[in-house]
């Protein structure tokens, strides 16, 4: 590593992560013209993003950075592929990891690995139904489309909200912070498909401001414990490619299915990009 990659991770462990995350949300959220134009016109620039793409495609149409960064896309940017029964990319993102759970353990990066247990929040019974699964981690840069969709028509059975840091979640943090993952805050939805169960956990980082899902809002506990909460009689279903949540600023999303539930497109493979609608399993 250089002295600036040194730096950087030096400062995740040194800097105070939800005092940052809030301040950056607070400036994220401001209508100013003198902050929020610069901010905006700084990550077009920086990254490349492509407004036309977008429902609103002027800086002006937008109230805050957060409004910018969450944008939603016009109706035929992401096309949704395959049949009913194909598993879609719910992100646009990297594919940072993708393979089957053996031995309870999930690839973070080369020799770094995590529990499927402790990413759930120490929940054994959900993580004892997923044992020999599959997994992908998709993250999510900056650049990148920050609405989360479903990759599968399903009913939320439940949600659980796991407190932890907020390490950055870049590709650098991610192959020198052990358990990364499995120690920043994250919320856990498990969904039910006529294709099975599966779970997509949203990872929360370092000035993210926050995780929102559109049943409950932004997902902000006061109390900074675990808190699961069962949906089975209130039946929040969704279909197929319709909007669950959303990063304000970029994240990653992991996704648990079970054993020999997916049947991996040739297309989806480490460090390869996906866009939201992309198929990724077919199943048909």
């Amino acid at each position: 590593m250089n002295l600036k990659e040194t730096s950087f991770l030096a400062s995740q462990f040194l800097l105070p992560h939800h005092l940052v995350s809030r301040l950056a949300g607070s400036i994220a959220e401001s209508e100013l013209p003198f902050i929020k134009n610069p901010m905006m016109k700084f990550f077009l620039n920086r990254f490349g993003i492509d407004l036309s793409e977008a429902e609103r495609t002027r800086i002006s149409d937008y109230n805050n950075f957060n409004d910018f960064f969450t944008r939603a896309l016009n109706a035929k940017a992401r096309p949704i592929m395959g049949s009913k029964n194909d598993w879609i990319s719910p992100v646009d993102a990297q594919i940072s990891q993708v393979g089957s759970i053996e031995g309870g353990q999930l690839i973070q990066a080369k020799g770094k690995t995590f529990t499927l247990t402790e990413l759930l929040g120490s929940d054994h019974t959900t993580s004892e139904h997923y044992q020999n699964g599959q997994f992908v981690t998709l993250y999510l840069s900056p650049k990148d489309y920050h609405r989360i969709h479903m990759p599968m028509a399903a009913t939320l059975l439940k949600t659980t909200f796991v407190p932890g840091k907020l390490f950055s979640v870049n590709p650098l943090t991610a192959n020198n912070v052990s358990r990364l993952f499995a120690r920043n805050e994250r919320l856990v939805c498990e969904f039910d498909s006529h294709q099975g169960r599966f779970i997509m956990v949203l990872v929360g980082a370092m000035v993210v401001a926050s995780i929102e899902t559109t049943w409950a809002g932004i997902v902000a506990p006061f109390q900074r414990r675990i808190q699961q909460q069962q949906f089975n009689s209130q039946s929040i279903s969704f279909a197929k490619g319709e909007e669950m949540g959303r990063f304000r600023l970029g994240s990653t999303v992991i996704m648990i299915f079970e054993e020999n539930q997916m049947n991996w497109h040739e297309d989806i493979r480490t460090e390869t990009k996906v866009r939201m609608g992309q198929l990724i399993s077919r199943n048909g």
